[in-house]
């Protein structure tokens, strides 16, 4: 019996097409060609909708499928498992670089040809996510995207509750590590939210200089992941023959896998309203449940990337009310807050509470002659000196050009070996000069007191320097 593949393609009015999948002698997938392709389909190829453009735009039944699109392991996959092991199966994915939902079905053809099997591909595009595609999953994979969504809104504790997620991703996936990594696209850096690795794990960080995820250099590795996925949702690396893949488009951090002791991959990226958070992955993971975990992903992936992204924006909103956005530093309302609860012994209490006052000298002088632009970079060097000595989380911008260092539990020797260092760093930066007063009170709550008795003598330290510097006192005058 000869089937008229074309005959079929036509049935369908939705694009349609039949694919061909060889198997080799192992087992494993060879050539992947289209067959046949319906009118819609044909069309799709050689008159493509907006600036998406295909690398051939002549359709030729029996081609192999890259002739046309990238290579995509995930199309491959579902084509294997439905002309191969006969399954009928149904996919809708947002790929990464596209704004659409792509509502896939594939369908068992018979019969077999030796070692060549038949599926049907039909293909609907979609403008908008149909929810109630999204959520027509099996009902203990349901069941587990909902413990995920629980646990993240059930708890205060945000990180603690994304280290049980990850913990279940790695078990669901029975990898040997998960990782979900942020990137920041502005500042061109990655951060690590959190990590879990089996007890038997043979991943290790890899040695020399390679790039490891959260540090320097490691995002411009994870630059290249979108181009990596491509029109794809995700990237799942079951084998070697997979691995190549990512061993073509992103060589580095193939090497960097390699070199670690991974020998597959799942990638999927984390997105809020098309707004790239960052990527979770599992390494070595077991390739016989691949399905499940794309399907559980798919959705884990899509809450994931909403409670994240609000995560995040707490954080910036909680930055911008404390941070002081000229220099860097605590504001003056994160100081007045830490004051008002050291003075009801709320915050250090029972220890001692060391205040340095620092003044900038001549701010007034260098906006006058240079202007505000300039006074602004003086202000920034002055808290990049600071910074020096003491972390960010101590200093406080007071107001127009004073700047205050709350030091709990510090002693009288260790305040003033500061202060003198801080004289001695600002030498290095151009025009900062501070006039600088100290003051140790041995119980916290007495706070308001160390910071009169500091301020007082930042105004001698003042008068003195101008008393030295005579010709910055009349120019200011």
């Amino acid at each position: 019996m000869v089937t008229d593949f074309q005959k079929v393609a036509d049935a369908v009015e939705a694009a349609t097409s039949v694919m061909s999948v060889q198997v080799l002698e192992d087992g494993s997938m060879g050539e992947l060609r289209i067959v046949a392709g319906n009118k819609a389909y044909i069309d799709a190829i050689e008159k493509p909708a907006g600036d998406y453009s295909m690398r051939s735009d002549k359709f030729i039944p029996g081609s192999i499928y890259t002739d046309y699109v990238p290579r995509d392991l995930n199309f491959e996959d579902y084509c294997f498992r439905s002309a191969v092991q006969k399954k009928c199966l149904h996919s809708y994915v947002k790929p990464s670089n596209m704004p659409v939902w792509f509502n896939m079905t594939f369908l068992p053809l018979g019969p077999s040809e030796g070692n060549i099997h038949y599926c049907t591909y039909t293909m609907e595009v979609n403008f908008r996510a149909d929810t109630r595609r999204m959520s027509d999953i099996d009902p203990e994979l349901a069941s587990a995207v909902l413990e995920t969504c629980i646990k993240l809104r059930g708890t205060g504790n945000f990180q603690a509750a994304m280290q049980e997620v990850i913990k279940d991703i790695r078990q669901l996936c029975k990898a040997e590590q998960t990782c979900i990594l942020l990137t920041d696209g502005y500042e061109k850096t990655t951060s690590v939210l959190c990590m879990d690795f089996a007890e038997n794990s043979s991943v290790v960080d890899p040695d020399g200089d390679i790039p490891r995820p959260g540090m320097p250099g490691f995002y411009e590795i994870a630059e290249k992941w979108e181009e990596l996925i491509g029109s794809s949702n995700c990237i799942i690396a079951k084998d070697e023959r997979d691995m190549e893949l990512v061993k073509e488009r992103d060589p580095e951090w193939y090497e960097s896998m390699k070199a670690s002791g991974a020998r597959n991959i799942v990638l999927f990226p984390l997105k809020s309203q098309d707004e790239l958070l960052g990527y979770i992955w599992a390494v070595n993971f077991a390739a016989e449940k691949t399905p499940e975990i794309k399907d559980t992903l798919e959705l884990t992936t899509f809450i994931l990337g909403s409670e994240i992204n609000n995560h995040l924006l707490l954080d910036r909103l909680k930055i911008l009310s404390s941070r002081d956005m000229l220099t860097g530093v605590q504001n003056r309302n994160e100081m007045n807050n830490l004051v008002e609860k050291m003075s009801r012994g709320e915050a250090d209490a029972g220890s001692s509470i060391g205040v340095i006052f620092l003044d900038l000298n001549g701010l007034k002088n260098i906006n006058d002659e240079l202007g505000h632009g300039r006074g602004d970079a003086l202000l920034r060097d002055a808290a990049k000196a600071i910074q020096e000595i003491y972390p960010a989380e101590c200093i406080f911008r007071a107001g127009g050009d004073e700047f205050v260092i709350m030091l709990p539990g510090v002693s009288g020797d260790e305040l003033l070996k500061g202060i003198e260092e801080l004289r001695g760093v600002s030498e290095g930066y151009e025009r900062v000069s501070f006039a600088i007063g100290g003051c140790v009170e041995p119980d916290s709550r007495d706070v308001r007191e160390a910071l009169r008795i500091a301020d007082m003598r930042m105004y001698e330290d003042k008068r003195d320097y101008y008393v030295k510097h005579p010709e910055m006192k009349k120019r200011l005058s």
